[in-house]
Formats: C-alpha cells, sequence, structure tokens
C-alpha cells in the first residue's frame, strides 16, 4: 500500500537555524532519502517552500478567492512530504519514524487512496 507521509514542523525554528545546523539536516533528510531508496520504499518525496510562499483557493458561490498564506494558523506547517511503498501501516509508521523532522515536529500517515 502507499503512504504519504507529511511532514509538519515549526517553521520560525527552521528560519533562525545556523548555516550549520541547515547543512546537518540537509545531510540527515539525504542519508534518510538515500537508505529508503535503497530499502524500495521510497518513491518520491519534496520539501516545500515556506507558509509565506503558499497561496489558499477556494470557490464561494462561483467567486474564486485566493488569499496569501496557509488555510489555517498553526503552530506546525507543512514542509514536505514523501511516498511510500510498504507492506502495511506498521512498516509505514516505522519508516516515518526515521524522517529527520520527526524528533521536532510531527509525521502524519496518510494511506493513498488508489482510484
Amino acid at each position: 500500500m502507499r503512504y504519504l507521509l507529511l511532514i509538519a514542523g515549526n517553521e520560525s525554528q527552521m528560519q533562525s537555524a545556523t548555516a550549520e545546523q541547515g547543512e546537518a539536516m540537509t545531510n540527515e533528510y539525504a542519508e534518510f532519502g538515500k537508505t529508503m531508496a535503497e530499502r524500495g520504499v521510497l518513491q518520491g518525496g519534496e520539501r516545500l517552500r515556506f507558509t509565506s510562499d503558499a497561496t489558499t483557493v477556494r470557490v464561494r458561490n462561483g467567486e474564486v478567492l485566493a488569499t496569501d498564506g496557509p488555510f489555517a494558523e498553526t503552530k506546525e506547517q507543512l514542509g514536505g512530504y514523501y511516498v511510500v511503498e510498504c507492506k502495511d501501516l506498521d512498516e509505514a509508521i516505522e519508516v516515518a519514524s526515521k524522517i529527520p523532522g520527526a524528533r521536532t515536529g510531527s509525521i502524519e500517515v496518510r494511506p493513498i487512496w488508489e482510484m
């Protein structure tokens, strides 16, 4: 089954990180990607730009409404995602637990509804 692993964390912590801290985290994510690709579970993933670059779109009564920023104010923001193919939820949770951001934020494990 395929799962979407949504990485949520505090953007202000990421933005205030030193260059060394940022490089260390980038290296950890690169190692995670390499390990999971070699394992055969990683199907894709991307880092997302900060919420200051986001636009939320709604359609109400036929009118398109676009607003700056994310759809909701939260303490944690969506920072990226991975798509993985795992045999079951237990394996998906185990993979999610190895994402570096799980130590400071959270990882939502969501089964993909195949169409």
